[in-house]
């Protein structure tokens, strides 16, 4: 991503951080990765919360009404 790096103090588990270490695996990365995708599934999980009452709406209106150009679907 080529973003500034910044270090960080963590906590983690000790046999997990051993078990890391014996594969040879970068921590930082491994880290950064994780935190990568926690972002990312606290970012949808928001915006599900944000946007539920007209994701709600539009289910019950296509419910209602069915699908605007259902007549054009070739299946």
């Amino acid at each position: 991503m080529g973003a500034q790096k910044k270090p960080a103090n963590l906590s983690l588990s000790a046999v997990l951080l051993d078990e890391a270490r014996d594969l040879g695996l970068n921590l930082s990365a491994a880290a950064e990765e994780g935190l990568r995708r926690a972002v990312a599934e606290a970012r949808a999980a928001r915006w599900r919360a944000e946007n539920a009452e007209a994701l709600a709406s539009s289910n019950a209106w296509v419910t209602e009404h069915g699908l605007p150009l259902a007549r054009h679907r070739p299946f």
